[in-house]
């Protein structure tokens, strides 16, 4: 299998480096304060964007990093920490692995300001597995043996190719490790997830809608992955 660095842009090293880190972190700042007083995320970064003559990569970016504080305060509320988590987990599945696999890539991760770590590469119905997917994989079932989960649902969206060669790859996998793992091979997986505790995702719009979530993508890379490239709006 040929080596693949999942997300990479080699324009990512100019764009998100020293020199335009001063007007990242400005446009993060009025984003913010746009957001917090009703503004639409898309119209408010199109504007800020604008301002600081930004690329869309760039814009993607602060749009995935940004929320309003009222939404921030909401997520940490539900957020679940190691010593309350339950014994099932109902994970998003692209989101969850895509992210560990441009991590092991060592391409650009953004620290959003609820915590979690999120990746620009995006799915566009397109997926394959690449040389990372099986680390990627290893290092979530680890993970999961390590917090004595019991039973973990993925949940795979059907129209994304591929799924089922992912769904047939996790199954082979989980046969090493003390917990059951399901994959289900679905339409809607957001809408699924919306209305469940204990979901793990980085997705904006499913942590704004599920009972409960565990950030465990963060602690995955932290912990797991050395070298990863998280980049954050810190002066």
């Amino acid at each position: 299998m040929n080596v693949v660095k999942r997300g990479y842009v080699e324009k990512d090293i100019n764009e998100f480096g020293i020199k335009w880190k001063p007007n990242m972190c400005n446009a993060g700042e009025e984003l913010f304060y746009l957001l917090n007083r009703g503004y639409d995320l898309k119209q408010a970064s199109t504007f800020i964007g604008n301002h600081y003559l930004l690329s869309e990569r760039q814009r993607l970016a602060l749009a995935r990093i940004v929320s309003p504080q009222n939404r921030l305060e909401s997520r940490k509320q539900r957020e679940l920490g190691t010593n309350t988590l339950m014994k099932q987990l109902y994970i998003d599945g692209f989101n969850t692995i895509i992210t560990l696999e441009v991590a092991l890539s060592g391409s650009l991760l953004l620290t959003g300001m609820d915590g979690t770590i999120r990746d620009l590469a995006g799915l566009r119905g397109t997926y394959r597995i690449v040389d990372k997917t099986e680390l990627a994989l290893e290092l979530m079932l680890k993970r999961m043996d390590k917090l004595g989960i019991n039973v973990v649902v993925i949940y795979l969206d059907k129209p994304v190719s591929n799924s089922g060669r992912l769904k047939t790859l996790v199954m082979e996998m989980e046969k090493d490790y003390n917990v059951d793992v399901q994959v289900e091979v679905i339409n809607d997986v957001d809408r699924v997830l919306y209305g469940l505790e204990n979901v793990v995702t980085s997705d904006a719009i499913i942590l704004d809608h599920c009972v409960s979530w565990y950030n465990l993508n963060r602690r995955i890379v932290l912990h797991d992955i050395q070298g990863a490239w998280i980049y954050a709006l810190t002066r």
